[in-house]
């Protein structure tokens, strides 16, 4: 099991810098989604793509894992606003090509990213925890390569 999770961790680092990556030559995708409430939305873009290419370097190395797991756990919160409007705003959705029900299925693929980011914050785990963990991650990364696609 040991030999998965850091499989996982080296995967879900690199998927977080090429997100993070993604904010910066291609922010126009982010802004979409971001809630009209929010004022400076290109500067949010950017601070959570910097954010993202940060925890996913730290989770990488077993030195920072424990709060770039953390880090990841809280950036994920903190952009759920974004989820929530893209599946409130029909507009967002017919520029980002996703139905109500795609949409709808992100926010709640929200819910295993924090359950791994939480795993990986931890240097031992139960082994239930580590069985689960590995079982969600799988569909879940498949699921996000499919939203490039």
């Amino acid at each position: 099991m040991k030999k998965i999770k850091t499989l996982t961790i080296y995967i879900l680092g690199i998927f977080y810098l090429n997100v993070g990556i993604t904010h910066f030559t291609n922010p126009d995708f982010f802004l979409v989604i971001m809630p009209p409430y929010l004022h400076y939305q290109e500067f949010f873009v950017y601070l959570s793509g910097l954010f993202e290419i940060l925890f996913g370097l730290m989770i990488i190395f077993k030195k920072t894992r424990f709060y770039g797991a953390w880090g990841i756990f809280f950036l994920l919160i903190a952009v759920f606003p974004a989820n929530i409007y893209l599946y409130s705003s029909y507009e967002a959705q017919e520029i980002l090509s996703i139905t109500k029900e795609g949409s709808c299925i992100r926010l709640f693929y929200q819910i295993p990213l924090l359950i791994l980011a939480y795993w990986h914050s931890l240097e031992k785990s139960s082994y239930k925890m580590d069985l689960f963990a590995s079982a969600i991650f799988f569909p879940t990364i498949i699921y996000f390569l499919t939203l490039s696609n």
